[in-house]
């Protein structure tokens, strides 16, 4: 750099001392000079200018001589300063401040260049260090970025991919790459014999990673193993002790899974002499528990999909439709069943709307319906008149599961045993009235005794408990056959004041109470009143023989949303939990019913058809010994 590109502050209050410092020393060496009278000025000018040296007078300003130093240093540490010191007494301190020399008047011209010229040269030698410093810390900030930028590769690899001999080459590659070494390994455990085998390897031969094998009792690799910390080693000359191939300096790291060390991570130098540091070994640990994580999550992969398979080859073979839909009523899956009974064939409906899926409307009603309880059943029917039993379940976050089953067969028996007993039922009227006609027609030809009384009396018990039977068989019939069409807008509430006068007799002769609460209010709905009561006497007539005397029988109504619900309730003997799913299956009777309660087993199964017939739904909750309530909800329906 020529002196011309130079410049040097004049920092000098004293006119004279300026101008010869100026015009008789400075320029004719050919510097640039900047002058400041005042120290506010000097201060201006080392804050925005690039000023090599600066020649201070002691003294400028008030206060302390040297203060003017320290406040020029203050801003810039490295500075330059020549001191014109005034009082030679100061010189020593001056120069522990940190000044380049001190000049005491007269001044020479020969030594104030001198002082410059070295200020000038101790700049220079200052920049050229900082520049060679900031070199190094870029560099080394670089190689620290290149380091987490590997480190985000791998970890957004880990992530990403599921092929893990991909991901495991890269880690190795990456351990070999930050630490400057000539080779790496990943080694796993092998859990049945006990060795290490080499999983993952850079710059070894092929061979030798296909047949590497590493025993864990005696080996460093095998100490990494049984106490779970890693190993520098760097012994400065060639080694094979504990390692099975030659290196000189080593590191190796565990890899952890659930607890307990899996494999060992390694890199290793075999040429060269550079030692490995302590920060090697965390970097590498890092990379450890990233192929610790590829590996856990292979597993688990290769578990999902092994169950996935499982569960896919069920709902293969199973005999029964499934369908799943999310909450947005998407499909998520179907099986080949209910391709089959919809012609679904082969296309794709998984995550398509329901309704772009299938066609059924009473299907896709219940799917898009909100029920109020799950599990859920209904029958469908489908075009060729088979019919299907259909079940919803919520499933947890995923949404809804629906089953079917083909109760075709089953409907076809029900209807030909609903058909033999109603034959037959109509063929035993006959006859048992006879027989009731001829009982009572006994007496009248003939004397009777006390002993034959009785047994006509039982006679006749029984033929009226057969002819109760058979006309709740015949009326059953006639519900399920949809052969009752009297349907017509009643009030429930008269319905329920009519049994209950039927059966208010029978509840205070049991000394038994009941508790009637049905507003008058209750909104009309659409049905037969016959059957209607018939529900009601029936299910009142059931609390009243199952609790003892002293109980309390309560019947509740009220109106909610667009339906009735009727609640019947008692606390007497109840219901065992095993019995609950079969109470309204016809001639069925809970195994805690006492010999002498008399009951064909049929009424519950009127109360379900009667209901279902007005497309409501029954349902009973009970607890043995503590007692029952059997809930009815009936839509609120105008008149067509």
């Amino acid at each position: 750099m020529r002196l011309s590109d130079k410049t040097i502050l004049l920092a000098v209050s004293d006119a004279q001392l300026g101008k010869l410092l100026e015009k008789g020393v400075l320029q004719p060496a050919g510097y640039q000079v900047t002058r400041a009278k005042e120290p506010s000025v000097a201060k201006t000018y080392i804050r925005s200018a690039t000023i090599n040296t600066v020649i201070v007078e002691s003294g400028m300003g008030k206060g302390d001589e040297l203060q003017i130093v320290r406040d020029l240093l203050q801003i810039s540490p490295a500075l330059s300063i020549v001191l014109v010191l005034k009082n030679k007494n100061l010189y020593h301190k001056a120069l522990r401040l940190g000044v380049i020399d001190c000049l005491v008047p007269p001044l020479k011209s020969d030594n104030v260049l001198d002082a410059v010229q070295r200020g000038i040269d101790r700049q220079e030698r200052l920049v050229s260090w900082a520049k060679k410093r900031s070199r190094s810390d870029t560099d080394m900030l670089r190689q620290r970025v290149n380091v987490l930028e590997t480190l985000s590769k791998v970890g957004r690899l880990v992530t990403a991919s599921l092929d893990l001999d991909e991901v495991l080459k890269t880690i190795v590659d990456a351990a070999v790459e930050i630490t400057n070494a000539e080779e790496g390994s990943l080694l796993i455990l092998d859990e049945e014999s006990g060795d290490l085998y080499m999983r993952a390897a850079r710059n070894f031969q092929d061979e030798f990673v296909q047949t590497f094998r590493l025993p864990t009792t005696d080996s460093l690799a095998g100490e990494v193993i049984r106490t779970g910390k890693p190993i520098l080693f760097d012994k400065g000359s060639v080694q094979k002790i504990k390692t099975s191939y030659l290196v000189k300096t080593l590191i190796y790291v565990p890899l952890q899974s659930r607890g307990r060390v899996i494999g060992v991570l390694g890199v290793d130098n075999r040429e060269s002499d550079l030692p490995f540091q302590k920060q090697h070994i965390t970097l590498v640990s890092a990379l450890a528990d990233y192929a610790a994580i590829a590996i856990e999550n292979a597993r688990l992969f290769a578990h999902t999909e092994i169950e996935r398979q499982k569960l896919a080859e069920i709902l293969l073979r199973i005999e029964d439709g499934v369908i799943v839909v999310d909450s947005n009523k998407r499909v998520i899956m179907v099986n080949r069943i209910v391709r089959s009974l919809f012609d679904l064939g082969s296309r794709v409906v998984e995550l398509q709307s329901v309704d772009d899926v299938f066609e059924h409307k009473k299907l896709l009603k219940l799917i898009n319906d909100d029920h109020e309880t799950f599990p859920y059943r209904d029958e469908i029917e489908l075009d060729d008149d088979r019919i299907l039993d259909v079940q919803f379940n919520i499933i947890p976050d995923v949404g809804l599961a629906i089953t079917m089953h083909d109760v075709t067969y089953f409907k076809e028996l029900d209807r030909v045993k609903s058909d033999f007993v109603h034959t037959v039922s109509h063929d035993l009227r006959s006859p048992l009235t006879s027989i009731l006609g001829y009982v009572e027609l006994l007496d009248r030809v003939g004397p009777i005794n006390e002993r034959q009384q009785k047994f006509i009396q039982r006679v006749q018990r029984s033929v009226h408990l057969i002819t109760e039977l058979i006309n709740d068989l015949l009326d059953l019939g006639r519900i399920e056959s949809g052969l009752d069409g009297r349907k017509e807008l009643i009030s429930l509430a008269s319905v329920v004041e009519y049994s209950v006068e039927t059966v208010k007799g029978r509840i205070i002769e049991g000394n038994k109470k009941l508790v009637v609460d049905v507003p008058q209010d209750l909104p009309k709905i659409y049905g037969d009143v016959v059957r209607l009561r018939q529900v009601v006497d029936n299910l009142l007539v059931n609390s009243m023989r199952y609790t003892p005397r002293g109980g309390k029988i309560r019947l509740v109504a009220q109106k909610e949303n667009k339906q009735v619900i009727l609640r019947i309730s008692d606390n007497g003997c109840g219901i065992p939990a095993t019995d609950l799913p079969h109470i309204f299956d016809k001639f069925y009777r809970a195994s805690n019913v006492a010999e002498n309660i008399v009951g064909s087993g049929l009424g519950l199964a009127i109360v379900k058809s009667v209901v279902e017939n007005h497309q409501g739904r029954v349902w009973v909750d009970s607890v043995e010994g503590e007692g029952s309530m059997f809930t009815i909800v009936l839509p609120i329906k105008e008149q067509d």
